[in-house]
């Protein structure tokens, strides 16, 4: 039996395997794919994410990656304004498939036995020590077997829709707001620079990120459901007919079929339950217009790592609430932040007054970038 078994190979998963192994556990990382595989994302590492790769000996991974110096943000009103992160402070774009799968490795490579193509179905409950508890997970092998698997501590970063976290009740969709995420790569895009992108408009916004060799990553954000029965017809519509974009992308090509993905929002009180920790997206996932979730990722995957190499020591003692309020203090007001653009742009009329709001002072928008970035933690 392993110490910790780890639900998803994804970054969050990954992370938390990497430091577990490190630490002397012995650590079971499962995933439903075979790496690499595509991901939809906006193949962005903002700054703050790319000093904790620093810092966890895992700069490497970025090798290649496109130097991303800041943000361009328009508006429907024809505002546009360029924020550069400043001070030799930088991100990186690279492509998910890529990043993912140097992850995997370096995850295998600090001890942590990889397993893919292994589905988890859900988790193993039952009594454990005088108390109901998490004691593994529920699996569907490559070859069609069902099987248990316990562990220790079981770690869910198995995203969004987590099946260890929904069946027990610990996250959920919520009602409002909405949205879904149309994204794809296209080659021969006009006007592309060293900045990513995020186009603001009263019904959806769109963000473009350069990914060099001439490919950008391309994606609309929508709570129009309707146009999701063509995913492609949407996404070239919402480019093609925009005036900020309509003669960049007019050459433009799709090379892969776009990717669907929604809903977005993830609401979840606790990060876990007694013998289960959730990181990443299955601990909660807001929209992702401000280029910030794989620091999310990254820094929730520490901290459940730590609460997972206490618990492994000296017993669960709550190590689940602790978890949360450390991801409390820690996340807290750039959850605000990123509530507070969300609940902007799904208003026509907010989008408007914040538009005109930045025209007026285009260096507030400057100053969201930098904050938005995890500037300070670079």
């Amino acid at each position: 039996m392993p110490d910790v078994v780890v639900c998803g190979a994804g970054p969050a998963g990954s992370i938390a395997a990497i430091l577990l192994a490190r630490a002397g556990a012995t650590v079971l990382l499962l995933d439903r794919a075979r790496f690499p595989r595509d991901k939809l994302c906006g193949d962005t590492v903002n700054p703050g994410a790319v000093a904790l790769l620093h810092r966890y000996g895992l700069s490497h991974v970025l090798d290649g990656a496109l130097p991303v110096d800041g943000m361009i943000v328009t508006g429907a009103s024809g505002l546009r304004v360029e924020g550069h992160y400043g001070g030799g402070v930088q991100g990186r774009a690279i492509l998910r498939r890529d990043l993912d799968a140097r992850l995997v490795e370096a995850a295998a490579s600090a001890g942590a036995r990889v397993e893919e193509e292994v589905l988890v179905t859900g988790a193993v409950a039952g009594p454990a020590d005088g108390s109901s508890s998490v004691r593994g997970v529920t699996v569907k092998t490559a070859d069609g077997r069902h099987l248990d698997l316990t562990a220790r501590v079981v770690i869910a970063a198995d995203g969004r829709h987590s099946r260890v976290a929904q069946a027990l009740g610990l996250s959920r969709h919520p009602r409002a707001p909405r949205r879904w995420a149309v994204g794809g790569y296209f080659e021969q895009v006009a006007g592309l620079t060293t900045c990513g992108e995020m186009h603001i408009r009263e019904n959806r916004y769109m963000g473009v990120a350069p990914l060099g060799g001439g490919i950008a990553n391309a994606c609309v954000v929508t709570a129009a459901r309707d146009g999701l029965r063509n995913p492609e017809a949407l996404l070239l519509d919402a480019l093609r007919s925009d005036r900020a974009l309509a003669e960049r992308f007019a050459a433009a090509r799709l090379v892969a079929p776009p990717v669907c993905l929604g809903p977005l929002a993830v609401e979840c009180e606790t990060p876990g339950t007694i013998g289960l920790l959730l990181v990443g997206d299955a601990a909660g996932f807001i929209d992702p217009m401000t280029g910030d979730g794989l620091r999310f990722a990254f820094r929730g995957a520490e901290l459940a790592a730590d609460a997972a190499r206490d618990a492994l020591e000296h017993g669960w003692r709550d190590a689940h609430v602790r978890l949360g309020a450390a991801r409390r203090r820690e996340f807290r007001s750039k959850w605000r932040f990123n509530r507070t653009l969300r609940s902007i742009v799904g208003s026509p009329s907010t989008v408007r007054l914040a538009d005109r709001g930045a025209s007026l002072a285009p260096g507030i928008v400057r100053g969201l970038i930098r904050y938005a970035a995890d500037r300070r933690a670079a």
